[in-house]
């Protein structure tokens, strides 16, 4: 069976009250999730979609021989967003429910509810001299009210609007602290639910990351040539959460998932902005003790930290300035175990994109037709601070995306035109006789020497650049790996950092890698390498994996067994040095030296190489690798030998390709949105013919409870069809289901979520009707 995983790196706008919809698409991902871990446990739970996503994964497995698990590993959200990312982030790890958040959204993100004490109308009297504004806001008959808010809910919104804009004037009507209580009792809510299984597998880590921007900002040193040093202020902040050496299974404190969900969804205007003054009264009134509060707010804040003004920083919304954070997310593919093959996808949510690519010439010319002259006052403020900064283009993040798959495919060609010339020279080196031995640790050991001296031998002159360039890889892993320990660990605050560690190097003769009068490197830079290059360990495991997944297509039915010992095996050694990559492995005797780098690069390069002892690692790795080499069939095991034996001959020819960039998954990544603009089975039209949150400037559903229930509906449908649509692309296209069984297994779906909701959602009875005829008629 080809096992595959399908890993989703999701990224979730901001969107003010579409916040609701996207919450509907988070809630199947992490049914979906929940189905890929009852599916590995081999025990259904057949209820709503999860049952459904358990069908479907089974239907991959008898029909096409692959065997998927669904992963949700790195989260990345902004304001709105962001809310959604922390908690199902929570759901992920805990295996608890996300129900809370559920009622959260429909129950309690309602303008009367979220409206500071101070600021509501005590009597139809209150700020009299508002009412013009409030009559004018809801309009005579045909007016705006009448024209953009569906019959069953004007009363309702004629009611909350009148008291909306009859609240203070000049200060947000929202209240900051009835937001951060809400925000953590409803955490507090998704701790007390039943724990269920984990939906990620041992080791697998979970970065969460949310956007929040420093009103006033902090001060920065940028590097220059002259003068050596300037300063700027710097807006951007990510708060970031991981659960990499964790083992109690939760990502954060309560009071600082409390902290990034209220700040990052900080609106401008309509929230007040955030200090964590404001959380400190919170968690008194609930006498809830924050235990790590001055290291989070020391790693989160560390300017404001070092200056004593961490209590009084201002933090506004994360949307103002980083609306659709992939940039945390790439960063988080770095360092990533992976115990099989890996389908990476970035899912992006973009609850209301603004212009369909078949329309937007058309779309343009209407925009700019509507209004030819100048942005009024008011327009030009708000666009300026809420409109253009969410709707900043993705195209440089997508573009880097798409350069690293690019150069992954790049190597995967030129390894694959290299094979033939690869394979006869290890043949050649070790005659034929080598694939008949029973491998032993102490034969691989020697192996991998002789065909690594015979590689760089037949590299000539151009080992000089690989070496160096090998040199220059593993002193920026380095470098990285000690400004983890610090912290502070920008790397634009450690530049004497790196200027030491080459200082050390120099010191040490490693300026020159290879050999005097000959090809291949010196025996202090052999020494060196074999002490710290963890990166090439590490690419020649991965290597050997994709051959493997390449065999295994290939293989005989009876093989499979003795193939499937042998991936485990690559995996559970590739794990001994991943693990020697993270913070918590290289304990704290290591942190404490790396604290004095730049003074003591000497120690701490000695302090690291002891810590990860990779000579250590390599015995272990030799053992495995030559037992289960022992046990593969003949061809399987000349294809293993010749990989494993040739890699240096592959690393050499692809590293300056890939300019020292370890590519921790192997395969190209692949880009998918989820919008109402993508999913058209039930309903065409896309978001004006479904979402009604987007009135009021995406304000509409804090005004409506039947618009809440609409757009999370909604979520659900169309989440549930892009989740199905991406897990079947994982397929070759020859081995997905025709769209007669696709459509089927939309439409049971479908059915089931219009079924388990309709008792919640008593205000939009007619939809759910009509949604039971549009499903019935749906098609392909």
């Amino acid at each position: 069976m080809r096992q595959k995983e399908l890993r989703l790196a999701l990224i979730c706008y901001g969107g003010v009250s579409l916040a609701i919809y996207m919450h509907g698409i988070t809630k199947e991902i992490w049914k979906l999730a929940q189905a890929s871990r009852d599916f590995h446990d081999g025990a259904k739970v057949d209820t709503c979609s999860r049952g459904t996503y358990y069908d479907i994964l089974q239907w991959m497995e008898q029909e096409t021989g692959v065997k998927l698990r669904v992963l949700p590993d790195i989260i990345a959200g902004a304001s709105a967003g962001g809310i959604n990312g922390i908690f199902l982030s929570q759901a992920i790890l805990s295996g608890r429910s996300l129900e809370p958040l559920t009622e959260l959204w429909l129950e309690t993100a309602d303008v009367d509810k979220l409206l500071d004490p101070d600021a509501r109308p005590l009597s139809r009297f209150s700020k009299f001299w508002a009412e013009p504004i409030a009559w004018m806001a809801l309009g005579r008959k045909g007016g705006a009210v009448e024209q953009t808010v569906s019959k069953e809910a004007r009363e309702e919104v004629k009611m909350k609007l009148s008291r909306f804009v009859r609240a203070r004037w000049f200060a947000p009507p929202f209240g900051g602290k009835v937001f951060s209580g809400l925000i953590f009792d409803a955490l507090n809510a998704v701790r007390a639910t039943e724990a269920g299984p984990r939906l990620l597998p041992p080791g697998q880590p979970l970065d969460l990351f949310v956007t929040v921007t420093d009103f006033v900002g902090h001060p920065e040193k940028l590097q220059l040539h002259s003068p050596p040093e300037a300063m700027e202020m710097e807006h951007r902040i990510t708060i970031g959460f991981s659960t990499r050496g964790k083992r109690d299974g939760a990502i954060a404190d309560l009071a600082e998932l409390t902290f990034a969900a209220r700040a990052t969804a900080s609106f401008p205007g309509a929230f007040p902005p955030f200090t964590v003054k404001e959380l400190d009264e919170v968690l008194a009134d609930h006498e809830y003790v924050w235990s790590g509060r001055k290291a989070f707010l020391k790693h989160i804040l560390p300017n404001q930290f070092r200056a004593g003004t961490a209590d009084d920083t201002v933090l506004i919304d994360g949307s103002v300035l980083a609306n659709a954070p992939f940039a945390q997310a790439i960063e988080a593919l770095k360092n990533r175990p992976a115990k099989r093959e890996v389908d990476r996808r970035f899912v992006y949510i973009d609850p209301r994109p603004d212009l369909d690519v078949a329309k937007s010439d058309k779309a343009l010319q209407r925009l700019q037709a509507e209004d030819e002259s100048l942005p009024g006052f008011f327009s030009t403020i708000f666009g300026a601070i809420s409109n253009i900064p969410r709707e900043q283009p993705i195209r440089d993040n997508l573009n880097t995306i798409a350069g690293r798959s690019n150069r992954i495919i790049q190597m995967r060609k030129i390894t694959d035109n290299l094979r033939t010339e690869v394979e006869r020279n290890v043949e050649t080196l070790f005659g034929r006789t080598l694939f008949l031995d029973r491998p032993t640790a102490a034969r691989v050991a020697g192996w991998r020497r002789k065909s690594r001296e015979k590689a760089a031998k037949l590299a000539g002159f151009s080992y000089s650049a690989y070496g160096h360039l090998k040199l220059a890889s593993v002193i920026e892993d380095i470098a990285t790996t000690i400004r983890r320990t610090k912290a502070d660990p920008n790397a634009h605050n450690h530049p004497a950092l790196r200027d030491a560690l080459w200082t050390e190097i120099r010191r040490r003769g490693l300026d020159s890698v290879g050999k005097k009068g000959g090809a291949g490197p010196s025996k202090l830079a052999a020494d060196f390498f074999g002490a710290h290059d963890l990166g090439y360990r590490i690419r020649r495991l991965r290597f050997l994996a994709r051959r493997l997944a390449e065999d295994l297509d290939s293989a005989k039915t009876e093989e499979y067994e003795a193939i499937e010992a042998m991936h485990d095996v690559i995996y559970d050694c590739l794990s001994l040095y991943i693990e020697r990559e993270t913070i918590e492995y290289l304990g704290d005797e290591f942190a404490g030296l790396a604290e004095h780098a730049e003074t003591s690069p000497s120690a701490t390069l000695d302090a690291l190489a002891k810590a990860r002892d990779l000579q250590a690692a390599d015995d272990v790795v030799d053992g495995k690798l030559a037992q289960a080499l022992a046990g593969l069939p003949k061809s399987e095991k000349r294809s293993m030998l010749l990989a494993f034996l040739g890699f240096p001959f592959y690393d050499i020819a692809t590293l300056p390709l890939l300019q020292g960039e370890g590519l921790d998954e192997f395969d190209p990544i692949k880009v998918d949105r989820i919008s109402p603009e993508d999913a058209r089975t039930i309903r065409k039209g896309g978001v004006a013919a479904t979402l009604k949150g987007i009135e009021f400037n995406n304000f509409g559903a804090f005004f409506s409870r039947s618009y809440r229930e609409n757009d999370y509906l909604w979520g659900r449908l169309h989440g549930a069809e892009r989740m199905i649509d991406i897990v079947f692309s994982t397929l070759p296209a020859a081995k997905r289901p025709d769209d007669a069984t696709t459509l089927e297994f939309k439409k049971t779906i479908f059915r089931k979520i219009v079924d388990e909701e309709e008792e919640r959602l008593t205000r939009i009875a007619p939809l759910i009707a009509s949604l039971r005829t549009e499903i019935e008629r749906a098609t392909s």
